[in-house]
């Protein structure tokens, strides 16, 4: 009895026993699962290790590297490839940049041995009081080995390697190494891989001119390249850059004063308006996409991921100055033309301009449909009347036409009664441009022109523009525009008159003549003088000078137009778009300005066929010359292709054109006497050319429509 009652007030007494086994089988089942994690942890580690991928592709790396064309004077003009790259090696790359990317990504990197562990623990904490996910903790080793070796699947599988590569990576490279890796390696949008692509890419500019706030802003794009490049989202981009540069001043990478000044220092990206694309320092497009044709045809698509260097025969300044000449022309051609309307008329809210974001919506809109184009910036009328016209390019940026010269291009959209599709009215879509000190509208150009100069000791392509904008349109008029040269095609027949004994002094006849469908072969032909013009009596010299149509086809009549044909191929033109017929006199024939500078060289050398090049040399990724161009040099007798007397009498001609004849506006704008040249225009005003050398340089220019119109008197 007492027994049993002491027992029923001790319970803890037989229950101690019992509790102490369940805690040592717990503790044993604990150690045991351990050891069968470690156990099965260590099997994995031992199967994984030995297929972990090896490690030559970081420690022999070599991206692909797209092919660069530069001009003689090693300017950047062009970059094919699918990945823009810029490998610089670690020293090459700016602190500034370093410090930006340890502190946008991995502030604890030359700490840690490939995972930041502290950083796993911050990261965790800040998701769970987040309830969602708002901090990483990857590291600059851990995207290292992702983005050399694995897939972007988000499984466990993945994730194991992942760390085990990192491991890996950790104990073969150092961490200078694998930052320098990173630094080229890391994908930052619009096709730039690495920071130094970044650079040339969002600002055209190298690596080496960084300041801390574009270092900061190129820092902030690996979170989210498509999302946070200041290309595609400016604001966002600013956000993220202003994160990295406060981590940047929290870390002491910047001082309080260096940081104030990078935060209020204004962002400016390379597309701004006037700027080439691609951030190139100047404007080389149609070059540097020649250049890449006649490569490709060698080595086809290896072409775009070997690194080769083309260095081009283009001289920077000369190009550049080809470029501003040809946009500068067709614009003042398009200024005197009928002013055609503005794009289209949208429809504009009342009131919008009141509302920065409604408006700001409406523009992207229709900046997304209308490109601009260096200088022709897209915009939208807000108001117009004969005096003034304003036109909104985003809510900050609104801006006033008010120059008389400028509204007097526009007038007839501007009148009360203007039809319809002239009209310029509030929501209309414009295009403006910054004329000298003023802003003015005008309509995107449809005429086009090309220009191209060559040296003519050589055939060297001194500069060359295929047309008014690249990003518009690729087709290159310099080498694949066939057109008739009128008039510029003269001397050539004149310069065959000279080889059979008729001189500048020879009496010819400008009198108008008619012959009929037998002489011809085809149809009567009644040919004209421009104005409808004639004199009784011209010399040669005199012919040419006032570039009469009658003297050039009596001429050709007195050697015969087969001789003519056959003479012309000296000069590299093609027989078979040059037929033996009476037209061929006022160039009525095919010819490309290419052609047409290469012919007119013959008289700048003396005398001798020289053929146009464009490509210096070539060199491979690692600086060795796999290419150099042999050109034929003038002063070879063997390419002799005119008398040298012949060879005189026409420099001595087209010299007096340019300063007593149709050319003559040359000597008057110029004031040398050096210049040779003779202007060219069809009979229906087609085309408008002017070819002219001097010793040291020929140069055409070309005007007209792609298909043929007037371009009027």
């Amino acid at each position: 009895m007492s027994s049993s009652t002491s027992t029923s007030q001790n319970p803890s007494m037989s229950s101690h026993p019992r509790l102490g086994r369940f805690i040592l089988k717990a503790a044993v089942f604990a150690v045991g699962l351990g050891l069968c994690g470690a156990l099965l942890g260590a099997l994995a580690l031992a199967l994984a290790w030995p297929n972990l991928p090896n490690l030559s592709a970081l420690t022999d790396y070599r991206p692909r590297v797209p092919l660069r064309v530069y001009t003689a004077d090693k300017v950047l003009i062009g970059e094919f490839g699918e990945e823009r790259r810029n490998v610089l090696s670690f020293n090459e790359i700016p602190d500034v940049m370093k410090s930006a990317i340890l502190s946008a990504e991995d502030d604890r990197f030359y700490q840690h041995g490939g995972i930041d562990w502290l950083g796993v623990v911050r990261a965790m904490i800040a998701n769970i009081t987040n309830m969602s996910k708002v901090q990483g903790a990857s590291t600059i080793t851990m995207q290292v080995a992702r983005n050399f070796y694995l897939s972007s699947q988000k499984t466990y599988t993945r994730k194991f390697y992942e760390l085990l590569l990192t491991f890996k990576i950790e104990s073969t490279l150092t961490k200078d190494q694998i930052l320098d890796l990173y630094m080229n390696q890391i994908y930052l949008g619009h096709r730039a891989y690495g920071f130094a692509a970044a650079s040339r890419t969002y600002f055209g500019k190298p690596l080496s001119e960084i300041t801390p706030a574009e270092a900061a802003m190129l820092a902030g794009i690996p979170k989210a390249p498509s999302r946070f490049n200041p290309i595609a989202n400016f604001s966002r981009a600013k956000i993220r850059q202003g994160y990295v540069l406060g981590r940047m001043k929290d870390l002491g990478y910047l001082t309080d004063a260096e940081y104030k000044q990078a935060m209020a220092q204004p962002i400016v990206l390379k597309s701004a308006p006037g700027t080439p694309a691609g951030g190139y320092a100047i404007h080389g497009e149609y070059v540097a996409d020649l250049a890449r044709q006649l490569l490709y045809g060698v080595y086809q698509d290896n072409v775009y991921s070997r690194g080769f260097n083309i260095y081009t025969t283009i001289k920077s300044g000369d190009q550049e100055a080809a470029h501003d000449a040809v946009r500068d022309g067709i614009l003042d051609y398009t200024r005197r033309a009928p002013y055609p309307g503005p794009e289209e008329t949208i429809d504009l809210p009342a009131g919008v301009e009141n509302d920065p974001t409604k408006l700001d919506s409406i523009l992207d809109s229709v900046q997304d449909k209308y490109a601009d184009d260096e200088g022709l910036l897209v915009g939208v009328v807000l108001s117009a009347a004969p005096d003034k016209v304003v036109v909104a390019r985003s809510s900050q940026e609104i801006i006033d036409v008010t120059n008389k010269n400028a509204l007097k291009v526009i007038a007839r959209g501007l009148v009360k009664n203007a039809k319809d599709k002239v009209k310029i009215s509030r929501g209309s879509v414009v295009y403006i441009h910054k004329n000298g000190d003023y802003w003015e509208i005008i309509n995107k150009p449809t005429v086009q022109a090309a220009f191209v100069s060559i040296r003519p000791e050589d055939g060297a392509i001194i500069s060359m523009v295929g047309g008014f904008s690249f990003g518009d349109d690729q087709f290159n008029r310099v080498t694949a525009a066939w057109r008739q040269p009128g008039s510029a095609f003269k001397p050539f027949i004149y310069a065959s008159t000279l080889e059979r004994g008729i001189t500048p002094a020879t009496q010819v006849s400008d009198e108008p003549f008619t012959l009929t469908a037998e002489q011809t072969g085809s149809k009567a032909w009644s040919p004209k003088n421009y104005g409808n013009a004639y004199e009784p009596m011209l010399t040669m010299r005199q012919g040419l000078y006032k570039s009469k149509n009658m003297v050039s086809i009596r001429l050709m009549q007195a050697v015969g137009p087969k001789y003519v044909q056959d003479y012309i191929t000296r000069f590299g033109f093609d027989r078979s778009r040059n037929p033996a017929v009476l037209p061929l006199a006022l160039g009525a024939g095919a010819v490309t300005p290419l052609q047409l500078a290469d012919g007119y060289a013959v008289f700048a050398n003396g005398g001798y066929r020289v053929l146009p090049y464009l490509i210096d040399h070539i060199t491979d990724s690692s600086g060795k010359v796999i290419m150099q161009a042999k050109p034929i040099v003038a002063g070879d007798s063997a390419n002799r292709v005119v008398d040298p007397r012949t060879v005189y009498v026409m420099d001595d001609l087209l010299r007096g054109v340019a300063t007593y004849g149709t050319g003559a506006r040359v000597h008057r704008e110029l004031k040398r006497d050096d210049i040779g040249g003779k202007t060219g225009t069809t009979n229906d005003s087609h085309d408008a050319w002017f070819a002219g050398f001097t010793p040291k340089l020929v140069g055409v220019a070309w005007m007209g429509y792609d298909q043929p119109k007037s371009l009027g008197s």
